[in-house]
């Protein structure tokens, strides 16, 4: 994304000078340099510039581009590709092997001195060449160190280093930044794309993005974004250019007007039929075009039929040569053309000129070294629709044949490529393999869209095979790797989640495959953990638990304990799941312990200590649940993983801050965790601190803030995990009664019922009673209020959850007191009291003591 190598323009390279003078555009160009002041004078500016095929897109950018040649900026111009919008980053990759100069014959060394020099200006640290250099797939072993990063946060890290040169070079001198065909952009740079969308509004930038109007832009309603559409040429404008298009050449005014009048004005067709027209054997056709009714001519009718006559016209041989060369892409080298055409270098040096000629496709450089493009996306598909299907699968496998010859590299760095080739070809077996590499490369730089885009090609064309051990084996492969980038892009508990690690479980029982049935085992129970399934989660975690016997494995030890400990303390049986967790610090912490974290979701360590410190608190152990969240902060810090630093800062920091009463404490550990984690911050942590944050700042007196910000919280967390809903549905409750809405706390304290009756989750159902019969009284109706707590009651100490038991102690105490019976109130409250023997700073405690005191 960085700098303007020498040739930058696709559209500039391949037309060279040959560009026709702007017809019917002054308008939009004088808009578009407008724009470009507001943005060189600081005042960073987007242009949303749409418009359907051939309207004009390119041809007016590269006008922009020749008006500002005089002026001192950076251009930098992306393009993407129909072919490449499952591969991610495409553009961003393109543009910098080109803008560096990276040619086939460069070592990796060459290589990365080219890279180092193309980001000279904008002086970036050494993390950021590497991580570019990874991005481009540069070996760089022995020049930088290597990462310690997730998947996510590399990628993460790669946005920060791509929008950090941007800055460099803005600060620098005016941008210009051109991304073009953005209908076909892939995820991944899609979602650099919205950062800098919102980046370049404090920078002298001007971002022009082009895309057709079917596309769905997020972008626009900005104060520093504009739409631009662009509408067809009028009649006018229409003979205008096809008068330029004739040049010395005549056509008489009935023709001109013919043209004009078929082509709609849409300037690619009005190009496309009058060279059509200028092609025609001279037998009347120009002039009888006027007279003669469209479809008695031989002139063509439709853009697609104007380019098949103009291909039909070239005669067979350049005409196969044109099929071939859309076979390969928009985009394609004289080398691996050769290769795949079947012709000799003379017939195919013809075919090529011919093409150039009539300027169907363009060239840049010489044979052998030469490049070319189609001239337009449309060209190319007229040209691949007449090939027939037989032909087409031949020529694919060509294609994928001569690549893998020509370019072995391709395998690991665009197997995406390979695997479309093979897939067109009809050669399932190759093609699956490669969908499975580009899978699992795009799920390894977190291009989860992507992952899960390649891995269900694969998965689909794995179906159609016929049953054998090793199409187990290979759907196993797939299953596996689809877990991970599902969960990144649905959440933990989608369906489709479950789906694949179930089918995974499936696969391992009936090949017997004991290597990959402990992280599918773990990984349903995370689904289900997620999904509110709490007995199905216990389950799988005792599944984890009898292979890690049978195995003696020490890291499976260590998942099983993990997974046992967290569903146990979901279930509310706080004292097995304390027995659990705490087996967890006698598993000493090792390096290999480092790819648990991608493997499992999270670091074991980390988040067992962070659940184990919940488990401290419900049995009434507020200090040893703080020590535990100490040491989980520690290892999440040394796991340096972000969905670990997730559980960490929300359920060991923050959600333990609430039920300490450290209410500071809960905005400090959710802004520490964004400040930490920045846009790594996993969806679902989002949405809990809010919910947390929001509960926060309700017990600070500002009631409709935090519910509006508790509900918005609950909502988004309910589309990623139901994980501890009752209990933030039972604390909405709270504040809404505070703030007088009785209805909708009784609405919110039902939703926390019917939750944990639903989802199995009873560690928060002493707590949800407790809130409810707190309720009830608020209603008056003190008997139905007296019932509940001692149900309450009954739980906690069935739990033996102390802090709960406690909890509910003072409501009965609280209710008795009331009614004059405050030495029964003592005797209910004082010896719960009396049992803890830590923790009396904490909001609870104190509370307990200064009723005691007023009940004495």
């Amino acid at each position: 994304m960085l700098q303007v190598s020498s040739v930058e323009s696709r559209f500039e390279a391949f037309h060279g000078s040959g560009l026709t003078e702007l017809v019917g555009r002054q308008e939009e160009l004088d808009f578009l340099l407008r724009r470009w002041r507001r943005a060189a004078s600081g005042e960073g500016q987007v242009v949303l510039l749409a418009g359907e095929p051939g309207i004009g897109k390119s041809r007016l950018i590269a006008a922009l581009q020749e008006r500002l040649q005089i002026e001192l900026h950076t251009s930098l111009r992306y393009f993407c590709s129909p072919q490449r919008v499952d591969s991610a980053f495409y553009p961003i990759v393109t543009q910098l092997e080109r803008a560096a100069g990276f040619l086939r014959e460069h070592t990796p060394e060459e290589q990365l001195d080219k890279l180092a020099a193309l980001l000279a200006p904008a002086s970036p640290p050494q993390e950021d060449q590497a991580l570019l250099a990874e991005l481009l797939s540069i070996p760089f072993k022995g020049r930088f160190l290597p990462f310690q990063l997730t998947p996510r946060g590399k990628k993460e890290k790669t946005f920060e280093a791509l929008l950090r040169q941007l800055h460099g070079l803005a600060l620098q001198r005016p941008v210009l930044m051109l991304f073009e065909d953005v209908h076909w952009i892939d995820p991944s740079s899609r979602e650099l794309l919205d950062l800098v969308v919102e980046r370049v509004q404090h920078l002298p930038v001007l971002l022009v993005i082009t895309f057709r109007p079917e596309f769905e832009s997020i972008w626009a309603g900005q104060a520093h974004v504009t739409m631009l559409s662009l509408d067809r040429l009028d009649r006018r404008e229409g003979a205008a250019l096809v008068q330029q298009l004739i040049g010395e050449g005549t056509l008489t005014s009935d023709v001109v007007s013919e043209i004009v009048a078929r082509t709609d004005g849409v300037p690619l067709f009005l190009e496309e039929l009058t060279k059509a027209v200028l092609e025609a054997d001279d037998r009347g056709a120009k002039t009888a075009l006027s007279r003669v009714s469209a479809t008695a001519l031989a002139i063509p009718a439709t853009l697609h039929a104007s380019l098949m006559a103009r291909l039909d016209r070239l005669g067979s041989p350049v005409k196969e040569v044109a099929q071939v060369s859309a076979a390969i892409g928009r985009e394609f080298s004289y080398e691996l053309l050769q290769a795949v055409a079947q012709r000799n270098s003379a017939e195919l040096d013809k075919a090529l000129h011919q093409l150039v000629s009539a300027e169907l496709i363009f060239r840049r450089g010489m044979p052998p070294d030469a490049e070319y493009s189609f001239k337009h996306a449309l060209v190319q598909d007229a040209a691949y629709s007449t090939l027939l299907r037989g032909a087409r699968h031949k020529l694919h496998a060509r294609i994928g044949k001569a690549l893998e010859q020509l370019f072995p590299e391709l395998g690991s760095i665009e197997p995406e490529l390979l695997a479309h080739h093979f897939t067109e070809a009809g050669e399932a077996e190759i093609a699956i393999s490669y969908w499975l590499k580009a899978g699992r490369r795009a799920a390894g730089r977190s291009a989860d869209e992507e992952a899960v885009r390649h891995l269900r090609r694969g998965l689909e064309m794995l179906m159609m095979l016929p049953h054998s051990t090793q199409k187990d084996q290979q759907e196993l492969e797939f299953q596996l790797a689809l877990g991970t980038p599902l969960a990144a892009q649905h959440g933990y508990g989608n369906p489709l989640v479950g789906a694949a690690r179930d089918r995974a479980i499936a696969l391992c029982e009936k090949l017997g495959d004991t290597e990959h049935l402990l992280p599918s085992l773990y990984g349903q129970y995370a689904y289900c953990i997620a999904s509110g399934r709490i007995p199905k989660a216990l389950e799988y975690s005792q599944r984890c638990q009898s292979l890690a016997a049978h195995t003696g494995d020490r890291a499976a030890r260590l998942i099983a304990h993990r997974a046992m400990g967290a569903s146990l303390l979901e279930m509310g049986e706080f004292e097995a799941a304390k027995a659990q967790l705490e087996q967890i610090l006698a598993i000493d912490r090792i390096e290999m312990d480092q790819a648990l974290s991608v493997l499992y979701l999270a670091d074991p360590h980390s988040s067992g200590l962070a659940y184990l410190a919940l488990s401290l608190w419900a049995l009434g152990y507020p200090d040893q649940a703080v020590a535990a969240r100490q040491k989980a902060i520690k290892h999440a810090l040394d796991a340096n993983h972000a969905n670990t630093s997730g559980i960490v800062g929300i359920y060991a920091g923050a959600q333990l801050s609430v039920l300490l009463g450290k209410m500071a404490d809960v905005k400090n550990y959710v802004e520490n965790l964004n400040a930490q984690l920045g846009s790594r911050v996993p969806l679902w942590a989002i949405s809990c601190g809010q919910i947390l944050s929001g509960w926060a700042i309700g017990c600070a007196e500002r009631l409709e803030d935090g519910i509006a910000l508790m509900k918005h919280g609950i909502h988004a967390a309910e589309q990623q995990v139901r994980f501890h809903s009752p209990h933030y549905h039972s604390l909405l409750a709270v504040l809404q009664a505070r703030a007088g809405d009785m209805q909708g706390s009784l609405s919110a304290i039902r939703k926390a019922t019917e939750l944990i009756a639903d989802t199995g989750e009873y560690l928060w159902q002493a707590d949800v009673l407790r809130i409810e019969g707190e309720l009830r009284l608020l209603f008056g109706a003190s008997m139905e209020a007296e019932a509940i707590l001692v149900q309450a009651l009954e739980l906690a100490r069935k739990q033996r959850g102390r802090s709960f038991e406690l909890r509910v102690a003072m409501s009965m105490a609280r209710l008795w007191r009331d009614r004059g019976k405050r030495n029964e109130a003592r005797e209910l409250l004082a010896p719960i009291y009396d049992w803890f023997t830590e923790g009396f700073d904490t909001r609870d405690l104190k509370e307990a003591k200064a009723l005691l005191e007023e009940l004495t």
